[in-house]
């Protein structure tokens, strides 16, 4: 699911409750019809599935390029969160390694979403810099946990991680490597654990 209380308007001020949920209900939709259509599909589609008018989809999002945007923040927000709430798990090495297969598994869920957004050729490093710095904080934090959990190696560092995750995640894109991306995610795993 996407989307979020910090929504904020222009102006700084927290959105309504309606106007939280006609986001809310704008992005899903339009994750929805990426992943099943492309992005050439035209707003009005996005706004129709999503229940509300076109002119409520652009009040949101004014370009294409805003609302794919958006999309890429909830969906790395939301891995964020994912990893926040492992923190306080009791096993630090069960939550990191369970992290790891989360983000393959979303990888393989969101093939067709993440394909869509890659070939869209929009630049987006920039508007997601700030939510993929706080994913990384994140990893790291799981990662140092694990670390000092005596999981982990001490000698890997969390780009390592994100690197190896990152390449079995795009090699979960290719449908013919998806079933393959659970073992691809266990042998990572293996390698990343203290030799007994």
């Amino acid at each position: 699911m996407v989307g979020g209380d910090e929504v904020t308007e222009e102006t700084g001020r927290p959105l309504r409750a309606d106007a939280l949920r006609n986001r809310t209900r704008v992005l899903e939709a339009a994750e929805a019809v990426f992943a099943a259509e492309g992005l050439s599909v035209p707003v009005d589609v996005i706004a129709e599935k999503a229940g509300v008018g076109v002119g409520t989809l652009y009040r949101h999002f004014p370009t294409k390029e805003k609302l794919f945007e958006a999309i890429l923040v909830a969906r790395i927000t939301e891995i964020t969160e994912v990893a926040r709430a492992r923190l306080n798990v009791g096993d630090a090495g069960a939550a990191f390694f369970g992290f790891l297969e989360y983000l393959v598994g979303e990888a393989v869920l969101k093939r067709d979403l993440i394909m869509a957004l890659a070939d869209a050729g929009v630049e987006f490093e920039v508007a997601v810099a700030p939510v993929k710095e706080e994913m990384g904080d994140a990893v790291a934090a799981l990662l140092r946990a694990a670390q000092d959990a005596g999981a982990v190696r001490a000698d890997v560092e969390p780009e390592v991680v994100m690197s190896l995750i990152g390449a079995t995640c795009m090699a979960a894109e290719r449908p013919d490597m998806a079933v393959c991306s659970q073992a691809m995610v266990r042998i990572v795993c293996d390698g990343l654990k203290v030799s007994r």
